[in-house]
C-alpha cells in the first residue's frame, strides 16, 4: 500500500511537470493602477458610514472638544494616552496617563480618548497606529467607552489612500464601529474585543 501511494504521488507530479514544460512560466505581472490613491475625500461618507456602524459622531469645532468629551463621559475616571493634547479633556474628568498602567488599572477605568492616525471615508474605518497621542492598544481595548477625535485632514477617501499615508512598521488598528459580534443564533453581542461605545469627533475643516 505504501508502495503504491508513492507510485501515484509520482505519477501525478510528472503529470504537472510534463504540462508545465522544460521552463517555468513567469508569473503574470499584476496590475497596480486598478485603484489609485488620491480620490476625493467625502466626510458626509464617512458620518453615514459610521454610524451605520453604530458609532456616534460629533462634528464640531476644536474649542468645542471638551464639550462634547464632558457630555459622553463627564463625571467619570478615563485613561488618556501620553501625548494627547490636555485641551480636549474638560474638567469634569479625572484623567489618568497611561505610564505603563497594568490591566487591572486600564479595566477599573471608564473610557479612553486618543486622537487617530487616519479614518477612511469609504469603509467608515478608524485607524490608530499606535503614536504618544494614541498610546497602546490596550488602552482602546478595555474601556467601555472609546472617544476618537478626528482631523477633517486625517479623512482620506478609500484604503489604497491609507495605506499610502500609513507606516507598516507600526503597530496599525482599523476599527469599524463599536465592538461587536454575534453568536450562534445571530444575536449581536458587543462589547466582547473592544469597547461597547465609539464616539467619533470629527473636528470641523
Amino acid at each position: 500500500m505504501v508502495g503504491a501511494a508513492v507510485n501515484g504521488r509520482e505519477e501525478v507530479l510528472a503529470r504537472l511537470r510534463a504540462a508545465r514544460g522544460a521552463q517555468p512560466r513567469e508569473p503574470a505581472e499584476v496590475p497596480r493602477d486598478y485603484r489609485p490613491a488620491g480620490a476625493t475625500v467625502d466626510l458626509d461618507l464617512l458620518v453615514d458610514r459610521l454610524t451605520d456602524y453604530r458609532a456616534t459622531v460629533h462634528r464640531c469645532a476644536e474649542p468645542e472638544v471638551p464639550g462634547v468629551v464632558d457630555a459622553v463621559l463627564g463625571g467619570r475616571r478615563i485613561v488618556v494616552p501620553p501625548a494627547l493634547p490636555r485641551r480636549w479633556l474638560p474638567a469634569s474628568v479625572t484623567a489618568v496617563t497611561d505610564d505603563d498602567l497594568t490591566t487591572a488599572q486600564i479595566a477599573a477605568t471608564d473610557g479612553v480618548v486618543t486622537a487617530v492616525a487616519v479614518a477612511v471615508a469609504e469603509t467608515g474605518t478608524i485607524v490608530l497606529d499606535g503614536a504618544p497621542d494614541q498610546g497602546r492598544r490596550i488602552i482602546t481595548l478595555l474601556p467601555d467607552v472609546h472617544v476618537c477625535v478626528l482631523r477633517a485632514g486625517q479623512v482620506v477617501a478609500g484604503v489604497p489612500d491609507a495605506v499610502a499615508r500609513l507606516d507598516p512598521r507600526r503597530p496599525l488598528t482599523w476599527i469599524s464601529g463599536p465592538s461587536a459580534t454575534s453568536d450562534i443564533e445571530l444575536n449581536r453581542v458587543e462589547g466582547v474585543h473592544g469597547p461597547r461605545n465609539l464616539h467619533v469627533v470629527l473636528l470641523a475643516p
